[in-house]
């Protein structure tokens, strides 16, 4: 019986999330990865971590994100890193979004400092994948 209580809370983990990563994917963000870090900080329970060929388009996920979860009654408890484009931090309490600019995203390796959190692939991230092409986008 357990199992089946963790197989339906991994499920209703997806669903949770996936306004957030829809937000990201709004923009064409690349690699796309979410991390469930439940368990391994306080911070948050996910991290959504993406990237920018730019760092205008870095800023312009971010601007769209904040608009679109805006829209549905979410709004971020801060910003930070906008105006460069380089790293911008959207706090949604629950769900950090990470959009980095590629260069900087390799250098600070956020999914590597987090290696031991749980990857999770929600059904937009799967969708996305299908249709563009994995050069696109990366879901570990």
């Amino acid at each position: 019986m357990t199992v089946k209580k963790t197989q339906k809370a991994e499920q209703d983990t997806d669903k949770s999330i996936e306004l957030y990563v829809n937000a990201v994917l709004g923009k064409k963000a690349l690699n796309i990865v979410a991390l469930d870090v439940r368990g391994l900080t306080s911070v948050a329970d996910f991290f959504i971590v993406c990237s920018g060929r730019s760092n205008r388009q870095v800023a312009a996920i971010a601007d769209f994100v904040e608009r679109t979860l805006k829209k549905a009654g979410i709004k971020p408890l801060s910003v930070e890193g906008k105006n460069e484009g380089l790293w911008v931090l959207l706090d949604y309490g629950d769900v950090i979004i990470h959009v980095f600019y590629e260069t900087v995203r390799k250098f600070y390796d956020l999914e590597g400092l987090w290696s031991d959190a749980k990857r999770v692939v929600t059904d937009s991230m799967t969708e996305k994948t299908n249709n563009i092409g994995e050069s696109e986008i990366y879901v570990e």
